[in-house]
């Protein structure tokens, strides 16, 4: 009996100390990610984005250069960079996993799947729009109605009717002639 006891020690120690090399490879994989980040430019050198290991977008940076473009191509370009930073996210995990924990491990295919949905390939390229026509903008109430076509004669202005003064009214409100 006492061999039995001796053995499940040793087996209680063997797996404890499996766990604990297992937790340590997990946070040395971890500490490496944390400063982790990936960098995406346009082809134009136009816009630029850094996203952390979490997805996060950390750094942009549009140039001057980009002022000249339409604000919807920019903005266009921006979230195509990100989804393509963030595609990358995967790939860094499966090379930081098997330099410390492997990649046979269970876990360790769990994780990179996770990571595989959660950041999915950027999609494919698209080839820009044309520009849109200049647009005149207008500001202050729209017009609904067309105004009415001009007549050919103008409106004549309404008489002002007049107000008569009363005789004993002269002096009382300052209303009446300084000269007489």
């Amino acid at each position: 009996m006492p061999d039995n006891v001796d053995a499940s020690e040793q087996m209680v120690d063997n797996w404890t100390k499996q766990i604990q090399e297992t937790a340590a490879r997990y946070q040395a994989m971890a500490a490496r990610m944390q400063g982790q980040t990936v960098t995406e430019r346009s082809k134009d050198n136009t816009v630029e984005v850094t996203v952390d290991a979490k997805g996060l977008l950390t750094n942009l940076v549009i140039s001057e250069a980009a002022s000249g473009k339409r604000m919807a191509e920019v903005s266009s370009q921006v979230m195509r960079l990100v989804q393509l930073a963030q595609s990358r996210i995967p790939e860094l995990l499966q090379q930081a996993m098997a330099e410390t924990v492997g990649t046979t491990d269970e876990t360790a295919s769990r994780v990179i799947a996770e990571a595989q949905s959660t950041f999915p390939e950027a999609p494919p390229e698209e080839d820009p729009a044309p520009p849109e026509p200049e647009r005149h903008h207008r500001f202050g109430p729209e017009e609904e109605e067309p105004p009415p076509p001009a007549s050919s004669t103008p409106p004549q202005p309404k008489p002002i009717p007049r107000r008569r003064r009363a005789r004993d009214d002269d002096d009382d409100d300052f209303g009446g002639s300084i000269l007489s």
